[in-house]
């Protein structure tokens, strides 16, 4: 065979291995997020032809509870999750002995109290049922915010880990009630007042700032974040996910389409 024969093949096999590089290199980084469906999703949604641009492939697994992302995160199912606040996270580590910690904070959702009986809380009756939900920090966030609402009050010092066993006076005798967080908007019509998270009342169409008789104000603690496994918080693709979840491209997007129901916290 020739020497032109021998150099044709060589740079025929050079040019399939440096195209079959150039193909390696151009496949996306594929990451599994978990979320809550409103607005997590959609958030995340709004971001994805930004990290396409970083040749990241985002992957939206939607979640109707509060249990399944964390433990789904720990497993390795999911490269992040971004459905909860910080003090669920750091409680549901803990319970749980997870090592889960977050990379970015990105909004607030304030939680607010609901109702289809009365359209004041000055109107609520004696022994009305109020329902809250039934996760631990949710729970104790729901009753401080029933307390800041001076329908109850609180043993004195219990804080963020308050159950409805902590309250010390309860002038109306109310029967506060806690029921799983998803459940909560369709206990509407059948109870007095509802504590509802507002990636939970939004769904079922309640506009915190127009619906809710009582809610949080802007100062709460209770970023919601994007949460991932401590082993990975250095991660290049998620430190980039991260980067993106506090651009201006999410600031504006939470400003023009929740006017204030839902807030940066960046």
């Amino acid at each position: 065979m020739s020497k032109k024969w021998f150099l044709a093949t060589g740079l025929l096999l050079l040019a399939g291995f440096f195209g079959l590089q150039s193909l390696l290199s151009a496949t996306p980084t594929v990451l599994k997020v978990g979320a809550s469906p409103t607005p997590h999703a959609a958030i995340l949604e709004e971001i994805k032809p930004l990290l396409a641009k970083e040749g990241i492939e985002l992957k939206i697994i939607e979640f109707q509870d509060y249990v399944q992302p964390n433990l789904a995160l720990a497993e390795g199912e999911l490269d992040a999750n971004f459905f909860q606040h910080i003090p669920y996270l750091e409680q549901f580590s803990k319970d749980h002995r997870l090592n889960l910690t977050y990379i970015a904070k990105v909004h607030i959702e304030p939680m607010g109290v609901y109702s289809k009986k009365v359209t004041s809380l000055t109107q609520l009756r004696d022994k009305a049922v109020v329902v809250i939900p039934n996760d631990p920090t949710n729970c104790g966030r729901a009753l401080l915010l029933l307390q800041q609402a001076k329908l109850i009050e609180l043993r004195k010092g219990v804080g963020l880990a308050a159950t409805e066993l902590d309250i010390a006076k309860n002038p109306k005798g109310l029967q506060v009630k806690p029921l799983e967080a998803a459940q909560l908007p369709r206990t509407l019509a059948e109870v007095d007042l509802a504590v509802i998270n507002t990636n939970y009342a939004l769904p079922a169409n309640l506009v915190p700032t127009r619906d809710a008789l009582f809610i949080e104000g802007s100062e709460s603690p209770y970023a919601n974040v994007l949460a991932v496994k401590e082993a990975d918080k250095n991660n290049p693709a998620l430190q980039k996910l991260a980067k993106a979840l506090n651009s201006s491209i999410v600031k504006e997007y939470l400003l023009k389409n929740y006017q204030g129901d839902i807030v940066p916290a960046f």
